[in-house]
């Protein structure tokens, strides 16, 4: 008898413990309609778009670990709470990657005289666990039809009871002939942040190499950049880092006061002001560019979240 209420009395103890400190399950996918929602302990986190009809695929939201969402609405959600002032620039869908200028054709903006598009063409790696891996094909189309470029995206993700890491690789071969990456500041690997975080509502943008604001970090090379701000009371912030193995290492920063956050590698001349300078780069048939970034949404400050420590963990995990 005493041995059975002391195993009852066990069971009751691991059990109120299970409750208290839940088994992690890791990443998980749920496939929808032309969407990939992609959970971590079985909380969202963001969602892959792809339909076919959209300028380009997105990940929309992406939260924070405790919910609370880090990205702008609009315009996926046109009255997004909040956002009145901020309906600008509709090509920017939460996170993002394309460029501004290849072969004279834009593929950042949605309403150019010269537009292309980008499409989804396949699901290659759908992979759950404590790191889960999605990966894809795309295809760039340009304004006339034909596909410029082939782009295998690998996105790899993990979390914890603080912290949410989204790992990128996007690797760029022309379909046929040589394809030019042109000097421009529109672009390439991007967030636009929720209202309340960016610089003109006190958000702190803070660069690698010590630079604070705009002013300092717009088109300036570091190996990372983090933009923290407060969100619905919580102390947060995102930073992207560009890793050691990515094309034109350290990247320039296409970083704005208005929330608009990304990483360009093309954009010298832009940047720089220098009409001499030309950040372009042509991409020869049987070659390949190949572009690496980790997304970091963690609580607090730059300083508090130790990001310059963060940034070495991640070239620990990825080599």
């Amino acid at each position: 008898m005493r041995g059975t209420a002391i195993s009852a009395a066990l069971g009751a103890l691991l059990l109120v413990a299970a409750r208290v400190h839940p088994a992690s399950t890791g990443v998980t996918f749920e496939k929808g309609d032309n969407r990939i929602d992609v959970n971590i302990d079985g909380k969202p986190f963001t969602t892959y778009y792809y339909a076919s009809d959209l300028p380009r695929p997105f990940f929309h939201p992406v939260r924070a670990a405790d919910g609370r969402v880090v990205t702008r609405g609009f315009p996926m959600i046109a009255d997004a709470p909040g956002e009145a002032k901020d309906r600008d620039h509709p090509h920017h869908r939460a996170l993002w990657f394309t460029h501004g200028d290849v072969d004279g054709v834009d593929y950042w903006g949605e309403a150019a005289k010269v537009q292309g598009r980008i499409v989804h063409r396949s699901i290659d790696t759908l992979s759950a666990g404590k790191r889960g891996v999605l990966a894809v094909t795309r295809d760039w189309i340009d304004n006339t039809g034909r596909k410029t470029l082939v782009e295998k995206e690998e996105v790899a993700f993990q979390g914890d009871a603080t912290r949410r890491i989204i790992d990128f690789r996007i690797d760029l071969r022309p379909a046929e002939g040589a394809v030019v990456f042109r000097d421009t500041k529109e672009g390439s690997f991007a967030i636009r942040l929720a209202t309340p975080l960016k610089e003109q509502n006190g958000g702190a943008i803070t660069s690698s190499r010590g630079a604070v604001g705009e002013k300092n970090c717009w088109g300036k090379p570091a190996d990372w950049v983090d933009y923290s701000g407060t969100l619905d009371g919580a102390k947060l912030g995102v930073a992207i880092m560009d890793h050691p193995a990515s094309f034109r290492h350290p990247t320039t920063w296409h970083v704005r006061a208005y929330g608009l956050f990304a990483a360009n590698p093309f954009g010298l001349r832009d940047f720089t002001g220098d009409k001499a300078a030309d950040g372009s780069h042509r991409l020869e048939p049987g070659k390949h560019l190949v572009l690496r970034y980790r997304v970091l949404v963690h609580p607090g400050s730059t300083a508090e979240a130790n990001i310059a420590a963060e940034y070495q963990r991640y070239l620990q995990e990825v080599k």
